[in-house]
């Protein structure tokens, strides 16, 4: 392969014309011949650079309404002829096949149609197909010619060319292997949309595609590798998130990040949720968000320090000086005020993610994760229980305000690591056990959290006393359910559908607990 290569000619052909005019005239500058199609021939043109159309040139007019254009053999043999090849040199010849030795081009705007909700056949008619072949065909043969698939590549390429005259070698293939990437990606966009139209969740090939947003430090671990990439459907979070001010982002910043933000997106009072290792320990419903903090902390205020804080509303100045008495990694919102703002500048390396909007924890989507040798694929858990849909099992039904308590637990135990044990009084958090082989651990855990709270309060009795309990699947025993009512919890709710699911009613029966059944569990593994 030949490092240096000259550019003597150029097709530009660009949906996305930002920066295009001063590259195409630093190339003509340079001598460079450029063919073009459409409206990047009439831009060009328009600004005062001189343009060879691509129907001119091939001899051949564009037809079908623009379908074909580029699609002939005078633009890819161009494109694919090895100047190293005595016999693709004659053939060049022999056909008058022109060689192109730059390739600018980015495709129609397809994910833009989709996300916009146009048509099937608007959507249909933004599939490129010229585009990608020609990106394909520039890429596969790197070792003469350079394509660009973005604006952003221009300016770069741009400084090669002015100071050369031509293209690198290994500017060639770092050029290629991004173009590859652009088509498969592309290719991953059209596809999942033709899978959701005809409603395959899952269909016999899955492609997964990425946007690399930031490489990271290292994963969970020094020794590991990582990096962040966002899959273009902007769901507000992480991937939408503007940093504000703190330290660059971790791997297990933006794990626990996300599955904070993820949880404080479920309710809809303001609410505070404070997460450690991807888990909550104090999730508050108030009437400001500076009370839903003070709840939040008072949950476990030991778990608190150096923790991941999510907020559902805008932060103002309250909170703020509240979050920021206490070492926080950090702080993720849709918004918060310049006051709120002032205030966490003072802590220089705390994170402030503002992600301009909340997700909809309603909404269905994907997740994936790796195995070894493939990927489990799975919808988001998006399902939610209703006061109608629960169905009460013991002799003494809720209470209002246990009612209200029980449906906030369960929305909480959603996001807490299986076997999830979640009490809850008043709209707070008051003991998380996550994570545990045994449910009565968790059950035991969340107690012994709810005490410890309590002295660090300075309270007599544990928090959990008078509490509500949740747990994310069935008792399988009755244990579970009676170290719940030793930790002074009043009423229970559970999906249900053990085999000794009477067992356990009765269990609940003896100590005075009303109980509800959900039908449905949320495992979080």
């Amino acid at each position: 392969m030949t490092d240096l290569v000259p550019i003597r000619r150029a097709l530009i052909s660009v949906h996305d014309k930002t920066g295009l005019v001063d590259f195409a005239r630093v190339l003509t500058g340079k001598g460079v011949e450029i063919l073009s199609t459409g409206g990047t021939a009439r831009l060009l043109r328009d600004s005062g650079i001189a343009v060879v159309e691509v129907s001119d040139h091939t001899g051949f007019p564009e037809i079908l309404d623009g379908r074909v254009k580029t699609l002939v053999p005078q633009i890819h043999g161009g494109l694919l002829g090895r100047r190293d090849d005595p016999k693709h040199v004659s053939q060049m010849e022999e056909h008058r096949i022109a060689p192109i030795d730059l390739l600018v081009s980015n495709l129609y705007p397809f994910e833009a149609t989709v996300a916009k909700g146009a048509s099937y056949e608007e959507t249909v008619e933004e599939i490129d197909i010229g585009g990608p072949a020609l990106t394909r065909a520039a890429a596969k043969n790197h070792a003469d010619v350079a394509v660009v698939t973005h604006p952003g590549q221009m300016a770069e390429l741009q400084a090669e060319i002015e100071q050369t005259g031509g293209t690198s070698l290994v500017t060639r293939k770092k050029l290629a292997a991004a173009a590859f990437a652009r088509t498969a990606a592309y290719d991953t966009a059209i596809s999942t949309w033709f899978a959701q139209k005809l409603e395959q969740d899952f269909p016999p090939s899955l492609a997964v595609a990425g946007i690399l947003k930031q490489t990271l430090r290292y994963g969970e671990n020094p020794h590991q590798q990582a990096a962040f990439y966002t899959d273009g459907s902007n769901r507000p979070g992480i991937a939408t998130a503007t940093q504000v001010q703190g330290k660059e982002l971790s791997f297990n910043n933006l794990n626990d990040t996300d599955a904070a933000f993820e949880c404080v997106a479920e309710f809809d009072a303001p609410s505070i949720v404070i997460v450690k290792h991807a888990n909550p320990c104090g999730v508050a419903s108030a009437e400001s968000m500076a009370a839903a903090w003070d709840l939040a902390l008072r949950c476990d205020p030991v778990s608190a320090f150096g923790g991941i804080i999510a907020a559902n509303r805008q932060l103002d100045a309250a909170a703020a000086e509240k979050i920021s008495a206490i070492f926080t990694e950090v702080v993720v919102a849709p918004d918060a005020d310049e006051e709120a703002k002032a205030i966490f500048a003072r802590k220089k390396n705390l994170r402030l993610l503002l992600t301009g909007g909340l997700p909809d924890a309603a909404a269905p989507g994907r997740i994936i994760r790796s195995v070894s040798g493939g990927f489990l694929a799975q919808s988001r858990d998006a399902g939610r229980v209703s006061r109608e849909s629960l169905k009460v099992v013991t002799k003494r039904a809720p209470t209002e305000q246990e009612m209200a308590d029980l449906l906030f637990a369960f929305r909480v135990c959603k996001h807490v690591k299986s076997n999830a044990i979640v009490y809850a009084k008043g709209g707070a958090t008051v003991g998380i056990g996550a994570g545990q082989m045994s449910r009565v651990d968790s059950a035991r855990i969340a107690a012994w959290k709810s005490a410890e709270a309590a002295k660090a309060a300075g309270l007599a009795a544990p928090l959990a006393h008078g509490s509500v309990v949740a747990s994310d699947a069935f008792f399988p025993f009755a244990d579970g359910l009676q170290a719940a009512a030793a930790a002074g919890a009043t009423a229970v709710i559970q999906p249900g559908g053990s085999i000794r699911d009477n067992e356990v009613i009765a269990a609940a029966d003896e100590a005075g607990l009303a109980m509800v059944l959900t039908g449905m569990r949320h495992f979080r593994h």
